[in-house]
């Protein structure tokens, strides 16, 4: 014999399911982290602006802050090639596993970043 409780009401189908509300603003938002910090400032130097005022009360505040004051990545020939330290880590994951990298992965980012995932030791 097996108990198993009863809670009428609460798996029921009529209910649907409830919308995540993203908008709601938290009760104690997160500080920044140190590294937020250092790095705003790094951004506040180089571009002349102001920092909020209480940025290391608001982590979400501050990073909204930091991708609309940082440089963009350049964009150019050789932009969606794989990094140098891309590459050595997946050439290492091959290795281990003893199996070679896709040649379409040295000319795109994106297929060397999936590659690795699902390649990586785990």
């Amino acid at each position: 014999m097996s108990f198993q409780p009863q809670f009428p009401g609460i798996f029921t189908s009529a209910e649907g399911a409830r919308p995540v509300q993203d908008d709601l603003p938290l009760a104690h938002p997160l500080p920044a982290t140190e590294k937020q910090i250092s790095y705003a400032r790094v951004l506040a130097a180089k571009t002349g602006a102001a920092l909020p005022r209480h940025a290391e009360q608001d982590r979400v505040a501050l990073s909204k802050w930091i991708d609309n004051h940082k440089v963009p990545a350049p964009q150019g020939r050789f932009s969606e090639y794989p990094s140098s330290k891309q590459v050595q880590f997946a050439e290492r994951i091959a290795r281990i596993k003893r199996s070679e990298v896709p040649p379409e992965c040295f000319r795109d980012k994106t297929l060397m970043s999936r590659w690795i995932d699902g390649n990586k030791p785990r």
